[in-house]
């Protein structure tokens, strides 16, 4: 039972490090497609474009790697997540496909320029949203009835969920504004550290307004973070929240490049972790909890072993495009 237990909690882990690793990754990326239209037809867009060219569609690899990753570990959260989600879904497949369409033929198809730029800045806003969505969806509880999903088709649409939706949005801007702060030049970059300004206020205004609702969404929300001694060892938290916001203004004041990015990284990481300890130790609140939904033990060892062959292959070819393409960029070059 403890080499079970241990097992769940491994999976765990690595299913988090893969939804983190997709949300920061594929986050600037589709951060970009929401501010697009911010930027001046040609050069400006082109640069924008180029930013993200060469890793884009590698960052999304971590997307597949979690949701089979879930399949795989924990076969029954799947089952009754993904009926569930059923609608956000679909629109956030949608969407990313729709972008990915968008953002190869921009370049092949310049006589319809300005539809593609559409369908890039569009299906990055759907996919953005749906993910939000789906995040508050699951903070707020799946009902469950036997061993599957057992409420409505649209239980996922609520005032909180909507909330959620709309902070991701501003997240991933504010996330695509300070990329570009770090990998571009000259009128491109002064309009990013504006957007990186607008964004940064709507994002920790998000912040406060959904960690001031999650804890009355649920009695267990509640006593981690506003009742002794929960309070205790979640106050960090948000303290932590306003220090590396107050960084970010400094970083920005001072016209930092790489910081601005860095630091914004940071304060995904402490939303990632104020997120664990509101649902720790469920994997669909207050129904199942990791060891509830886990695969046999077999089938852990088994796709263990090929998760430690395969995820410092993901790590290295990551890290080595990124280093490929790393500095400054230009309107042309990749295309």
């Amino acid at each position: 039972m403890t080499y079970n237990y241990d097992l769940a909690m491994i999976w765990a882990f690595l299913i988090a490090f893969a939804v983190f690793a997709y949300v920061v990754l594929d986050g600037f990326d589709l951060g970009i497609g929401i501010i697009f239209p911010a930027f001046g037809v040609g050069e400006e867009r082109d640069v924008a474009m180029n930013a993200i060219a060469p890793v884009w569609d590698g960052n999304e690899t971590w997307l597949v790697l979690g949701g089979g990753g879930l399949m795989a570990a924990f076969p029954l959260a799947f089952a009754v997540l993904m009926p569930a989600f059923y609608p956000p879904i679909i629109a956030m497949l949608l969407g990313l496909v729709f972008r990915g369409v968008a953002f190869e033929f921009r370049w092949r198809d310049p006589r319809h320029r300005a539809f593609w730029d559409f369908g890039f800045t569009a299906g990055s806003i759907v996919a953005a949203l749906a993910q939000g969505v789906i995040l508050g969806a699951l903070l707020q509880g799946v009902k469950i009835t036997g061993r599957g999903y057992g409420g409505a088709w649209l239980d996922w649409l609520t005032p909180f969920s909507l909330l959620t939706g709309a902070s991701v949005l501003a997240a991933y801007a504010l996330l695509g504004s300070c990329w570009l702060i770090a990998k571009t030049e000259g009128q491109a970059q002064k309009q990013a550290y504006r957007l990186a300004r607008r964004y940064g206020v709507i994002t920790l205004i998000a912040i406060a307004a959904v960690s001031a609702a999650t804890p009355f969404l649920a009695h267990d929300y509640y006593t981690r973070w506003l009742t002794m001694p929960g309070i205790l060892l979640t106050a960090p938290v948000p303290v932590l929240v306003a220090l590396l916001g107050w960084m970010f203004w400094r970083a920005l004041g001072r016209g930092a490049q790489s910081a601005p990015f860095l630091l914004v990284l940071a304060l995904f990481a402490l939303c990632f972790v104020g997120l664990g300890i509101s649902m720790y130790p469920y994997i669909v609140p207050a129904q199942l909890t990791i060891w509830d939904a886990a695969a046999p033990e077999s089938s852990q060892v088994f796709m263990l072993i090929g998760a430690g062959v395969m995820l410092p292959l993901i790590l290295g070819y990551t890290g080595w495009a990124y280093w490929v393409f790393r500095g400054k960029v230009g309107a042309h070059g990749y295309h």
